[in-house]
């Protein structure tokens, strides 16, 4: 068995090369493909493209810190010697803030007018029309809507943006100050640093369970606020989880591949793709227990959600995102020998990236866009792909900026090294 000097403590990323120019190059590509979808005029579905990305960019990092929160709490050994990915993740979250706030404000601040149900001219945002048209809590209103008025206490613009900033912010400062701890910890060694990374998980777990359902309350169920449901916000953090971890993985192993984290095994591995398993069943168990207490019940005011994704427009991605997100890793993950098997880890990861970015456009569009505006084009490839290159350059430039990619003084680094399940 190796030992702790057997392998490169010193080992410092750089990022260059083909990962720093396609990098670039897929951001220029989601640029143009903002431009082309406001310049023919699909602004309202260019705007929802960008809340899915802007929301999934915030949800990956918001997961690196959970990540690294959790692996604290639970004083967990097997998982010191990647932190730092995760680390990189949170580093960026600041950056994926900004932008899901900047994105809902243009989206709330640019209105257009439409004609309602009722053949009503209404002045209406790009996002959240429902609960943001003009009139819709002033009784003397012809758009007053009572369900939405007797929600405005709640669901007004400037509790929406405090919440959301307040979120976001308390998010990012729990993620620097734990990749901080981490980087003091190498630099001065001893159990300091590493106890209060401890101390600072725990309130975070806290502060997190609590509002993250709250977060995907806001930022995605208000698209439709007159349906709600108690357990959409565990659905929500069950695909930031999955996914979270599914892009973890993938980088490391991606990275591994180039000659970077050589000490990560198929053990790391194996331990990673347990999580991406469990999980995906755990988000299975909250979709289809939410739509099988909405099918049941058979509440109108409910039933909607669900009727709208059965439509012909959007019913065989209804069906795909199930297939991707479920059939997938249990077919694929299930057997243990699977779970340590580094090329097929790699491509099940890819799929639940794909499928989870599937899953969140099955939440917005049909609430946005409706039937009529569906489809994948330029907008859809094109912002999805400026996004992934805008995450990699700046998590990467991230992971760069620590001095080596091992916590060579985290107290558990020995056992990360011969992790071994």
């Amino acid at each position: 068995m190796g030992t702790h000097n057997s392998f490169n403590l010193d080992e410092k990323f750089e990022f260059s090369g083909k990962a720093k120019t396609w990098s670039l190059i897929a951001i220029v590509i989601g640029i143009v493909a903002i431009a082309y979808g406001f310049g023919i005029g699909h602004i309202e579905r260019t705007f929802s493209n960008l809340l899915l990305m802007g929301y999934y960019f915030a949800c990956v990092c918001m997961a690196g810190v959970f990540f690294c929160a959790v692996q604290y709490v639970a004083q967990a050994g097997w998982s010191a010697a990647l932190i730092r990915v995760p680390q990189a993740f949170a580093k960026v979250l600041p950056v994926a803030a900004l932008i899901l706030i900047v994105i809902a404000g243009a989206g709330l601040y640019f209105t257009h007018t439409v004609v309602d149900e009722e053949g009503r001219s209404v002045v209406v945002p790009y996002l959240y029309k429902i609960w943001a048209a003009h009139g819709v809590t002033d009784p003397k209103s012809e758009a007053y809507d009572a369900i939405i008025a007797g929600k405005s206490s709640f669901l007004n613009i400037p509790f929406f943006f405090g919440r959301l900033i307040v979120f976001l912010g308390v998010y990012s400062i729990f993620g620097y100050l734990l990749a901080k701890y981490s980087n003091n910890e190498d630099q001065l060694g001893g159990m300091f640093n590493y106890n209060k990374s401890f101390k600072m998980a725990c309130i975070f777990l806290v502060i997190f369970g609590f509002t993250t359902p709250i977060f995907a309350f806001d930022t995605i169920m208000s698209l439709e606020a007159r349906w709600f449901s108690t357990m959409f916000g565990w659905y929500n953090f069950a695909a930031m989880w999955v996914s979270g971890l599914a892009i973890i993985t993938l980088v490391l192993i991606l990275l591994r591949q180039k000659g970077y984290f050589t000490f990560i095994t198929e053990n790391h591995i194996h331990s990673l793709a347990q999580l991406i398993f469990g999980f995906s069943v755990f988000w299975t168990y909250v979709w289809f227990a939410q739509f099988l207490l909405i099918y049941y019940a058979n509440l109108p005011e409910e039933a909607v959600y669900f009727y709208r994704r059965w439509e012909p427009e959007f019913k065989p991605w209804f069906w795909l995102n199930i297939i991707i997100n479920f059939a997938c890793p249990i077919l694929l993950l299930m057997a243990r020998d699977y779970k340590r098997m580094i090329p097929r880890v790699k491509y099940v990861c890819i799929l639940l990236i794909c499928g989870h970015w599937l899953d969140y456009y099955m939440m917005i569009m049909p609430g946005t866009v409706g039937g009529e505006g569906r489809s994948f084009g330029v907008e859809e490839i094109g912002i999805a792909l400026g996004f992934a290159g805008l995450f990699t350059f700046l998590m990467l430039t991230a992971l760069s900026k620590f001095k080596s990619t091992i916590p060579k003084n985290h107290p558990f680094i020995e056992e990360s090294l011969h992790h071994h399940i």
